[in-house]
């Protein structure tokens, strides 16, 4: 895969949002996010061309599927000021916006899933942020020796193009 200046992954429930859509899309707004924290990452530091992990969640094997790359810089959510919209938040404004989001793009999809289960009993990924108990967030940083072994354990070479 492409050399990246950060990379992250995002989670996503696959009946909410899969790969599989991204993939249909070419491109999607990633919204939603109302965790300061995970708002704090794309706000302050995704970038354009970060590359992203995309994680399934909340499925009986919640997995790395594929890879995606931020698209865009961030922007406002405009969820957030459409009343009846599930992501409306009646303190934001648009003078005053509270949350972010990012464009994705998918890149690829991982030849064979990494799964959670996977992940919590290799070595190599100790400290991260996705296999600590409790760790909630739908957006995380990775670092590039775990971005890089999760792309080996799902079958990709992370040095190609």
């Amino acid at each position: 895969m492409a050399r990246m200046s950060r990379a992250w992954l995002v989670k996503s429930e696959p009946d909410a949002y899969s790969y599989d859509d991204l993939e249909r899309d070419g491109r999607t707004m990633w919204d939603g996010v109302r965790n300061y924290q995970a708002r704090n990452f794309m706000r302050d530091e995704m970038r354009v061309g970060d590359a992203v992990l995309f994680y399934h969640s909340n499925i009986a094997a919640p997995a790395v599927v594929g890879v995606a790359r931020v698209a865009s810089e961030p922007y406002p959510d405009p969820t957030q000021f459409e009343a009846g919209d599930p992501h409306f938040d009646p303190k934001a404004s648009e003078d005053a916006p509270r949350w972010v989001v990012v464009d994705l793009e998918p890149m690829r999809r991982l030849p064979e899933p990494v799964a959670l289960e996977r992940l919590k009993e290799d070595p190599e990924v100790e400290g991260l942020a996705l296999v600590r108990r409790g760790n909630r967030l739908s957006v995380m940083p990775v670092s590039h020796a775990h971005y890089r072994h999760v792309l080996r354990l799902g079958g990709l070479d992370p040095d190609a193009p």
